[in-house]
């Protein structure tokens, strides 16, 4: 089956900025795709790429097997993209905004589609309306109308639930999993990652323009799944012998971390024989968060090296 997404040895340079260098993807019909990084890691400069807004220095990238390039009407025509910013135009109401955009696509008889949509994303009652008039989170929404008015089989998200409010946010999940289970392949940059770790079966980290993980879901979760311990002691003092397993000290509590649950039972003997009486003890797995900071900071100190 031909990929939704394929990104063959991407590189971006902006003068002496070497943004993007050598990224490799592909994403398959019908994923929930994330692509995760720090500011100025390089997401939405690739996404600028497969959109057509910038070309890459060197490489090619398709969407659904249409290079972006060569073939740009038909990548176009298969990708829809949430942009970062507001961008919309100040003199036209919601519904002649989408009826524009669907004419871009050549679609005359959209209003059905434009109904479900308005309906889906709670805009119906704002159709009629001047975008210039909406708040922020009413024209984020719009946003999302736009870039699926043409119904494109791809679909990127980019950061699009920033400065949503929760309501928003629960409709336009609820929304955006039916469309994959329609079988659209969805593609999201979040900062939000416990988003990224209910929604997406396979997650790419990027820093400083190169993709530092890959793989799915599950297994960057269970590859970094070290159990956490977090225990607060009187008196306020933790054994030299434990020492090893310190990963912070915050707040008067000792944050631990151990390769399983099996050795919490040698760190309370440890702290029986020394006397040391626990106050306080919360036992966790990490989450995407915790596995993203730990990847971040690995590569950090390769590339100091």
């Amino acid at each position: 089956m031909t990929p939704a997404i394929e990104i063959r040895e991407v590189h971006k340079r902006f003068g002496s900025l070497h943004a993007l260098r050598g990224i490799d993807l592909t994403v398959g019909q019908g994923e929930f795709f994330a692509l995760l990084g720090p500011n100025g890691a390089g997401k939405t400069t690739l996404i600028n790429i497969l959109a057509g807004l910038s070309r890459a220095t060197q490489g090619c990238s398709r969407v659904m097997g249409h290079d972006v390039v060569v073939d740009y009407r038909n990548a176009r025509r298969a990708l829809g993209v949430v942009p970062q910013e507001l961008v919309y135009d100040a003199f036209f109401t919601v519904r002649e905004m989408l009826r524009f955009q669907s004419g871009y696509f050549g679609l005359r008889k959209n209003d059905a589609w434009i109904d479900e949509l308005l309906h889906n994303l709670g805009l119906t009652d704002k159709a009629d309306i001047y975008t210039r008039l909406l708040s922020g989170g009413m024209k984020r929404r719009v946003l999302v109308a736009q870039a699926l008015v043409h119904k494109p089989p791809v679909i990127v998200l980019d950061e699009p639930t920033a400065g949503v409010d929760v309501e928003l946010r629960q409709n336009l999940w609820e929304f955006v999993r039916r469309l994959n289970r329609d079988g659209h392949t969805i593609v999201l940059t979040t900062h939000y990652l416990e988003e990224a770790e209910t929604l997406c079966s396979r997650i790419a980290m990027l820093k400083q323009g190169q993709v530092i993980a890959l793989d799915t879901t599950h297994n960057l979760l269970s590859a970094h799944a070290a159990t956490q311990v977090r225990l607060r002691l009187n008196p306020n003092r933790l054994p030299d012998v434990l020492r090893p397993l310190l990963a912070t000290e915050k707040a008067g509590c000792f944050h631990l971390v151990l390769n399983d649950y099996s050795g919490l039972e040698k760190v309370l003997s440890t702290l029986r024989e020394a006397n040391v009486s626990v106050e306080e003890l919360e036992v966790s797995k990490p989450d995407l968060e915790d596995v993203f900071l730990q990847i971040m900071g690995k590569a950090g100190k390769e590339a100091a090296r």
